[in-house]
């Protein structure tokens, strides 16, 4: 197979999750790169101090961020690209060699016969029940054609789901507000929960804990210290709202607050249980101590 060659300048339209690791992508290997973001954040499902910390960080390496901006027209030119993007300062006109859409993803559920068995969808989605099967005996969906994100590891837990309910096994329907998201950009980021406004918005009285890298020192050993840990509880209840992590590595610390929240674990109880000493994932329980007003390493 032959690869295509690198271009020099790469336009990515739209900065989620699969956006911005293109353009972290193309970026590391020396191609100019311009992200462009509708909205007034990158990552823009994650909570918004994640996002102002990932647009420094992508600036810092020498990427081009444009926020609050639309791109209008695409003329191409021989091998050159001329991309009209309206921007709050007005038109501006970006040249490169190619222009990356990453503005949503779609369900490939037409013309492959659904229609004639029967099979009930809505919005480009099959609709299933908790169990995940149609309202057709015998037929069932999961992944990125059902409802809930389209994330490899969800689509994992909605077959064993499925199927062990076919087998006359007792399980539970799988919790869609506990469903870790990860994105593989430099930083890192990796979330659970709701974000900060998400949670001031349904109208939650709420304590917030931050504990940045730069307060670690596995961080600063290691030459990391961009990012943070934020982490949101109820304040009446002590239910873990969620949790915002960006920095190295945080993909794999995401975890331990997905099970604390399974198991509805207090934000003492986290406090209390004894973390590594260097290490990054200790950066949790300091997250978690700044919420309740008992951090000591900062």
């Amino acid at each position: 197979m032959t690869l295509p060659e690198q271009p020099k300048r790469l336009v990515v339209v739209g900065s989620g999750a699969i956006g911005s690791e293109f353009a972290y992508f193309y970026n590391s290997i020396g191609t100019e790169v311009t992200l462009v973001e509708f909205l007034p954040n990158i990552v823009p499902l994650e909570d918004e101090e994640v996002s102002k910390q990932l647009e420094r960080s992508f600036k810092k390496a020498g990427m081009k961020v444009m926020t609050s901006s639309s791109v209008e027209s695409v003329e191409v030119s021989g091998k050159v690209c001329k991309v009209n993007i309206k921007t709050p300062k007005g038109n501006e006109t970006v040249e490169c060699d190619v222009v990356l859409s990453a503005v949503g993803i779609a369900t490939n559920i037409e013309g492959i016969g659904l229609e004639e068995t029967g099979i009930k969808f809505d919005k480009g989605k099959v609709l299933v029940d908790d169990f995940y099967r149609t309202n057709v005996e015998g037929y069932y969906a999961i992944g990125d054609i059902v409802h809930g994100p389209a994330l490899a590891h969800v689509a994992s837990h909605e077959g064993i789901t499925c199927v062990e309910n076919i087998a006359g096994m007792h399980v539970e329907p799988l919790d869609y507000g506990n469903i870790p998201g990860c994105t593989y950009t430099n930083p890192e980021i990796a979330s659970v929960g709701m974000t900060e406004k998400a949670a001031k918005e349904a109208g939650l009285e709420i304590k917030v804990g931050k504990f940045p890298f730069t307060a670690s020192g596995k961080a600063s050993a290691a030459g990391a210290k961009d990012g943070f840990i934020k982490v949101i509880f109820d304040a009446k209840y002590g239910e873990w709202l969620g949790a915002h992590m960006i920095g190295e590595n945080v993909t794999e610390m995401i975890a331990e607050v997905v099970v604390a929240r399974k198991l509805e674990t207090t934000g003492h109880e986290i406090i209390k249980s004894v973390h590594p000493h260097p290490t990054m994932s200790e950066a949790v329980m300091e997250a978690v101590a700044a919420a309740y007003g008992e951090v000591i390493h900062m």
